[in-house]
């Protein structure tokens, strides 16, 4: 049940990246910083996919580096680097949001309180391993992606868009994995954190090379007035 239901969400995901993409770099930018926020909050969920340990974000997570790849693509890579740059900084407001709102004293009525504590409490150790694999994950992707594209003249979307991805995933589950839990766990669970979490975004990441091929049926006006 959960497979069949991490998939259609996963197509959900990525077709609303698409969607996005018909109204512009602008709601791409938007896009990210919901699936930002929405990925720090659903990684509380614990999951089984496939028989291997998953969190709720891996879907939201994985559409991330579309939406970058996308305006790597149409936009170029100055652009991405901004979305990089922009996500980086909503998900910083939104972890010292969440943490500073639970500095309110909830009144005797409350009985949210107890419940947001535990969804927004996170350690400064994962915090600090989500942002610096976010950053150096997404960096690569948008240097990968155009070196590719150079050494192809344009041509074989496909590969760059596989290539960058799965490359830039494996950084991001490997700089987590080992800044989050080394030390904590031993080193062969710590790897197989990574191994399962890195094969996880890469069924998503296939999943969305169909989506960034239909993404030339679905130019914005902007872009098709350039072409």
């Amino acid at each position: 049940m959960n497979e069949i239901l991490f998939l259609l969400w996963s197509v959900v995901v990525i077709g609303a990246v698409l969607a996005a993409f018909r109204f512009g770099k602008p709601a791409l930018y938007g896009l990210l910083a919901m699936y930002i926020v929405l990925a720090n909050t659903f990684v509380a969920k614990q999951i089984t996919l496939f028989g291997l340990a998953a969190t709720g974000g891996n879907a939201l997570y994985g559409a991330v580096f579309l939406i970058t790849d996308l305006i790597s693509e149409y936009w170029g890579k100055r652009q991405a680097a901004r979305a990089v740059l922009f996500g980086f900084l909503a998900s910083v407001g939104f972890l010292l949001a969440s943490r500073a709102f639970l500095l309110f004293v909830p009144s005797g009525d409350d009985f949210v309180h107890p419940a947001m504590a535990t969804l927004f409490s996170l350690t400064p150790r994962i915090v600090f391993a989500s942002l610096a694999a976010y950053a150096l994950s997404q960096s690569f992707d948008v240097w990968f992606f155009h070196y590719w594209k150079v050494r192809t003249e344009g041509k074989k979307l496909w590969l760059r868009n596989n290539l960058s991805t799965a490359a830039a995933q494996a950084i991001d589950s490997v700089v987590f994995s080992t800044v989050a839990f080394f030390g904590i766990f031993p080193t062969g669970v710590v790897l197989q954190i990574a191994l399962t979490t890195y094969l996880l975004k890469l069924i998503v990441a296939a999943l969305d090379t169909p989506f960034i091929y239909l993404s030339r049926r679905f130019k914005p006006g902007e872009l098709k007035s350039v072409a």
